[in-house]
């Protein structure tokens, strides 16, 4: 026969209960945050642009005019089958521009004479190794129609390039829809933009200039222009030199 308990046990039995699930508590809360986020804190409200001077009557924006070379089919050439611009020499393709434009020194068809008479010289036999200043080519559909422009670049001297890209429409006429000349760090292609980086100017920045197609203007603008800081060159270390 089982002896009841008495009030004093009973209260000692409760107290190690409770003792043993305030022990067990902490381990429970610790491991349900195992592999959780932490917060961060309250987020800071954003704040909009405020229209400084509103009452002030502002500038008005001229309508558009392209910024870029107007787009100019290139004569002398036969047409592209297909719009298939990987089939068209890009020298060939220069050279038919300095025929069009000859002794021309200024503008998108702008070009020094001695750059020009090496153009001629393209792939004549004597012409040393490396002396054609038209570059390879590149491939890229920057217009959106699904088919290739081509990307040309000629260098010019003193680090002076022009860049130039062609496309052909459905009559198979190549048409240039992009020519600028400048002293250039480095040409890129990004989507459908082609980047050009250049000095700007002031010691220790660039100048980067996103050329995107006009579906209006049928010609590809500097659509976006940013300057940005050159990250410094880390001094090398005399460490171990001779």
């Amino acid at each position: 026969m089982r002896t009841p308990s008495s009030p004093a046990r009973a209260r000692r039995r409760a107290g190690v209960a409770l003792l043993g699930l305030a022990a067990v508590l902490p381990l429970l809360a610790g491991c349900g945050n195992t592999g959780g986020l932490d917060s961060a804190g309250p987020t800071p409200t954003a704040i909009g642009p405020v229209h400084l001077w509103p009452e002030r009557k502002g500038a008005v924006v001229p309508p558009a005019d392209p910024g870029g070379a107007p787009p100019e089919y290139v004569q002398g050439l036969p047409p592209v089958t297909g719009q298939d611009v990987h089939s068209v020499d890009p020298v060939a393709l220069v050279q038919a521009e300095l025929r069009a434009h000859p002794d021309t020194d200024v503008g998108p068809d702008g070009m020094p004479p001695e750059t020009a008479a090496a153009i001629r010289a393209c792939g004549r036999e004597g012409q040393a190794p490396g002396a054609c200043p038209v570059l390879a080519p590149y491939y890229r559909d920057l217009t959106g129609n699904g088919k290739d422009e081509v990307v040309v670049g000629v260098e010019f001297p003193d680090r002076m390039m022009s860049v130039r890209v062609y496309t052909a429409d459905e009559d198979g006429r190549l048409n240039r829809i992009m020519a600028t000349t400048q002293t250039v760090i480095s040409v890129e292609l990004a989507g459908q933009d082609v980047i050009l980086r250049v000095p700007s100017g002031n010691p220790g920045y660039e100048l980067i200039t996103a050329w995107s197609w006009d579906a209006k203007q049928r010609t590809m603008l500097p659509a976006r222009e940013e300057i940005v800081r050159v990250p410094a060159v880390p001094a090398v270390s005399a460490q171990g030199a001779p």
